[in-house]
């Protein structure tokens, strides 16, 4: 198939990678899924909304590789194919105006001499690995490659988890101490907590299956340390539980709180009516307008009915004191 009827490509990044970790930019507009003469392995960094995208990975890649790449949704995962794997990443949102639990995807096609990424929103790591590879210096093979974009998606993930165990600190300060009324904030961060986890704890088990899977450039040393980079992800994905779990108990709290309130609320209420209660009955009954009221032509009857609802009052009042009601 001609370059032109695959679709044009434009890769935000491309590289050829000698053995030495000599990273070498492309300047071909068509470039090949292969690396040239004398490179152990070729780079190529896209767009899945670049019009010619889709159409250059069904004339170069494997269909289910093909189709992998420009998914509109995807899960973390690593599933090997082949003398390929096809691996989905997702890295913390920094890009301007975003939330940074709503996490970015990057779609991965992996042979030894080739890695393919592909992404809809700026990842920043993979643009840490281009900005080291523009300057000459790339991992030495596609394990070392994927051990370093690893690396730089993990650091950003714990720094989320950081983030969000010392927001829900000095949440939970504010909320024991009665310092300040933290209450709005408790949702945002209850949701940001539940995002975060949904996408980091399959990528735990996608990074596991990845330092098992059976690459050929992976050594000892590249393996041990997608190992360790798995488990840090598992350490992340406790700490956003311990987050999600403290938030649950601070939501408890505050509910608890305003629960106790409103009772308290209430009961002050019921006593007012207890104690109103048998006044108004006094002064509805004696505000009856028909003739025979007792007291109708002397002078003192209304200072007399006011004394009187007055005493009545103060008796309940102090009968429920001492009934320790309140």
């Amino acid at each position: 198939m001609t370059p032109r009827a695959a679709g044009k490509v434009t890769a935000m990044a491309a590289f050829d990678v000698d053995r030495d970790g000599v990273a070498h930019p492309l300047a071909e507009d068509w470039p090949a899924p292969a690396p040239a003469d004398g490179m152990a392995y070729r780079w190529l960094h896209c767009d899945v909304a670049d019009p010619g995208f889709s159409a250059w990975t069904r004339a170069h890649l494997p269909p289910f590789a093909a189709a992998a790449l420009v998914q509109p949704e995807t899960r973390p995962r690593c599933e090997p194919h082949g003398d390929g794997l096809i691996l989905n990443l997702r890295g913390v949102n920094m890009n301007t105006g975003a939330e940074t639990d709503d996490m970015v995807s990057l779609r991965l096609w992996v042979t030894p001499s080739l890695i393919i990424s592909a992404r809809v929103r700026r990842v920043f790591a993979a643009d840490d690995l281009r900005q080291r590879m523009a300057a000459g210096i790339g991992p030495s093979s596609t394990a070392s490659w994927l051990c370093a974009l690893s690396k730089a998606l993990t650091d950003r993930i714990e720094q989320a988890s950081l983030d969000l165990e010392d927001a829900t600190s000095a949440l939970e300060d504010q909320l024991m101490t009665g310092a300040a009324d933290g209450s709005t904030a408790l949702m945002p961060l209850r949701r940001q907590a539940i995002r975060l986890r949904r996408y980091v704890s399959p990528q735990r088990e996608a990074l596991e299956r990845l330092a098992g899977a059976d690459m050929p450039s992976a050594g000892t040393a590249e393996r041990t340390e997608l190992r360790e980079i798995a488990n840090r992800t598992m350490r992340s994905v406790e700490e956003l539980e311990a987050s999600a779990l403290r938030l649950q108990a601070l939501q408890d709290h505050v509910h608890a709180q305003r629960a106790e309130a409103m009772a308290r609320n209430g009961f002050v209420l019921s006593i007012v009516a207890a104690i109103f209660l048998p006044l108004g009955f006094l002064t509805g009954l004696f505000g009856v307008n028909i003739a025979g009221m007792p007291g109708a032509d002397w002078p003192w009857a209304f200072a007399a009915l006011s004394g009187g609802t007055l005493v009545i009052g103060l008796a309940l009042y102090f009968y429920f004191r001492h009934l320790r009601w309140f």
